[in-house]
């Protein structure tokens, strides 16, 4: 098995040049020679380049952000105002019922003084008034 094993070398050492390999070896030399990388040097960079957006797109950002406050805003003081619409009509119906209460206690002690003057003590004491005469002239 000794013999199999530098068989085994011998084809890994032999390198066959197939289309993808030349490509990648002929981008590998136009890499070097614009400059990148230099013999001897490592061919691969690695830049940390931070994302951000641009000009355009902050401001788009900023109208939708500024668009959606609104309709936040504009749906609050809807609510807000159909509250005020309902305690403005309660309120109004309070103050009616306030009204009629009054009305009504008034009218009840009206009714109530009446039977109370005919019943006393000092209505019965009282000498009814009927005309004795006339005058004439």
């Amino acid at each position: 098995m000794p013999g199999a094993k530098n068989k085994y070398k011998n084809q890994k050492e032999t390198k066959d040049m197939t289309y993808s390999s030349s490509l990648a070896l002929n981008r590998k030399n136009t890499f070097a020679s614009r400059g990148y990388a230099s013999k001897g040097q490592n061919a691969v960079t690695f830049r940390n380049r931070e994302r951000s957006l641009g000009p355009i797109s902050n401001t788009i950002i900023l109208i939708v952000l500024a668009c959606v406050l609104g309709l936040l805003y504009l749906t609050q003081v809807t609510k807000t105002n159909a509250y005020g619409y309902k305690v403005n009509g309660l309120l109004e119906q309070q103050q009616q019922l306030k009204q009629e209460q009054d009305d009504l206690e008034v009218a009840s002690a009206r009714l109530q003084s009446l039977d109370r003057v005919q019943n006393s003590d000092v209505a019965k004491g009282l000498v009814s008034v009927a005309p004795a005469a006339t005058v004439q002239n």
